[in-house]
């Protein structure tokens, strides 16, 4: 564990230092082709990539499916993307499918999941259009037989031919990473519903009213698959505007970096969200001491986003 986490740091660094690279550079092994071409992965691989170095899959904790006690977080239905009407399902048991596979890395490392989680691509998780979230799934790669469990925690591929979008660290592992599709099968686990059938899974009613919405998370990778605006550090999303006025003031003790409330309405709302952030970033600053400062401060971990 410890020299994965040490990976991970080596990785946190090395993108600060190229953090250019990751907002409006294109990398050399994109493709903008058709799914047949290689590298066709997620949004047809559009200006993401993978990590910098070779990655050791080894020493990535494997997903050990447990119970789950879900909210509404990522869980609203139905919900709508690009237009596109979406349904969740109300329960995972049973789940089978198989179908197209893409996966998606480094562009999106540090952006927030559907469910309000931080997209870690050294981990195995998932984005599914319709699972509930969290759940787990096992997916297999039917060209080799390889095989690996996940954990669902965002939404997504929003393609017709797609059905699962893997971490990149989960693609590696089924040894598609390179290629950028893969023909896969799903199947959802829930063993602990097999050894104890009368346990269900309950959505939690107590939802935080500050959860980030699905379609404005949807609206954020849209963002960033177009490259569009700059990137800026978010500590914070609030309804109430002396409670962003006195987080800014504290980020603005800890730091000469600029920091600012961003107040419109949430996506579909017409309630007034006043978010804090620090930016514009840029190649010359030292994102993971940024960070650092912050979340020693108690103030939770912040999440790149566009504006």
């Amino acid at each position: 564990m410890a020299e994965y986490l040490n990976y991970k740091l080596a990785f946190i660094i090395s993108l600060a230092v190229t953090l250019t690279a990751c907002v409006s550079s294109t990398p050399s092994n994109t493709s903008s082709g058709t799914n047949s071409e290689t590298n066709a992965g997620r949004y047809d691989m559009q200006n993401d990539s993978p990590i910098l170095e070779p990655i050791d899959i080894d020493i990535i904790p494997d997903v050990i499916p447990e119970p789950v006690n879900r909210t509404m977080a990522g869980n609203r239905s139905p919900y709508q993307v690009n237009g596109q009407s979406y349904t969740v399902m109300d329960t995972e048991v049973g789940y089978q499918e198989s179908g197209s596979a893409s996966w998606y890395g480094r562009k999106f490392h540090g952006h927030l999941t559907s469910n309000g989680e931080i997209y870690d691509m050294f981990t195995f998780t998932a984005a599914h259009k319709s699972l509930p979230i969290p759940s787990f799934a096992k997916v297999t790669n039917l060209d080799n037989g390889e095989s690996i469990v996940v954990r669902v925690n965002d939404r997504g591929p929003f393609h017709e031919d797609r059905i699962i979008d893997l971490s990149y660290a989960a693609a590696a592992k089924l040894g598609y990473a390179n290629i950028g599709t893969a023909r896969v099968h799903i199947e959802s686990l829930t063993p602990w519903l097999e050894q104890a059938p009368e346990q269900t899974v309950m959505l939690a009613s107590n939802v935080d009213s500050n959860t980030i919405d699905q379609e404005e998370i949807a609206a954020e990778r849209q963002r960033i698959v177009e490259d569009a605006g700059q990137e800026y550090l978010q500590l914070g999303a609030f309804s109430n505007l002396t409670s962003a006025e006195n987080l800014l003031a504290v980020v603005n003790g800890l730091t000469e970096f600029p920091a600012f409330i961003r107040s419109e309405a949430s996506q579909g709302s017409n309630n007034i969200l006043h978010r804090v952030r620090l930016g514009p970033l840029n190649e010359t600053i030292q994102l993971d001491n940024l960070i650092q400062i912050i979340i020693d401060a108690g103030l939770g971990t912040p999440f790149r986003v566009r504006q």
